[in-house]
């Protein structure tokens, strides 16, 4: 049974998404605040993480990069934010989706079932992926830069297996987010897409700005720029 964080300050709202969630059959723990959040993360190991941004003693935000520096369990963000800022800013500091109110519960339901199959340690083939400094064990969905362990969000890995997998091969945008969404109706658009590739690069690259292994064709796509063993 997969165990989900839900951090809502509206309590009827709370209320609503919990019972829709066990009624899946998800077990749920819930917060009203950052700190509530910290201790039950802290307590608890959670399969996804559901977060409000705009909580009674800061921030979502701020949970998130908290969570994020300890674990790369998926993120959705709920909030009635809805400025492509806040998006992107989401996204940017480790969200895995975003999610704005009003919202229909079968498409949280639908999100929440998509971030989890992705979370999962693939099932490809494979167990190792080498190039250059980058060496990916897919067998137990960890990642490592000239020998360090680096945490990526399950985004990010898809991500980065989706560029692996096709060496020195040009990938259309709208073909990246179809391998990486596998299909499913989730918050991504080109926009997105760019943000996730910004921070992997961050995470990969000596230089994000030169980037030596997911290099861009402009107006075209992008492509992994090395040999892979």
């Amino acid at each position: 049974m997969n165990k989900l964080l839900l951090v809502e300050d509206d309590k009827s709202l709370a209320l609503g998404i919990e019972f829709a969630l066990k009624d899946e059959g998800y077990e749920v723990a819930t917060a009203e605040s950052i700190e509530q959040g910290k201790r039950q993360f802290e307590d608890s190991k959670f399969d996804l993480i559901i977060l409000d941004i705009n909580l009674p003693d800061g921030s979502g935000y701020d949970l998130c990069k908290y969570v994020r520096s300890k674990s790369n369990v998926p993120v959705i963000f709920l909030t009635a934010l809805d400025d492509e800022v806040n998006v992107v800013l989401g996204l940017e500091i480790g969200g895995d989706d975003y999610i704005t109110k009003p919202f229909r519960v079968r498409e949280l339901l639908s999100r929440i079932k998509a971030l989890l199959r992705r979370s999962l340690v693939s099932s490809a083939p494979e167990s190792k992926l080498e190039s250059g400094y980058i060496e990916v064990d897919t067998g137990a969905a960890l990642v490592k830069k000239k020998g360090e362990s680096i945490t990526l969000t399950a985004q990010e890995y898809k991500l980065l297996l989706a560029f692996m997998r096709k060496p020195h091969v040009l990938i259309k945008r709208e073909e990246i987010l179809k391998e990486i969404t596998e299909g499913d109706q989730v918050f991504f658009d080109e926009n997105t897409l760019s943000v996730y590739i910004k921070r992997l690069r961050e995470k990969l690259e000596d230089n994000p700005r030169e980037p030596e292994y997911i290099v861009t064709q402009r107006g075209l796509g992008y492509k992994w720029n090395k040999d892979v063993n």
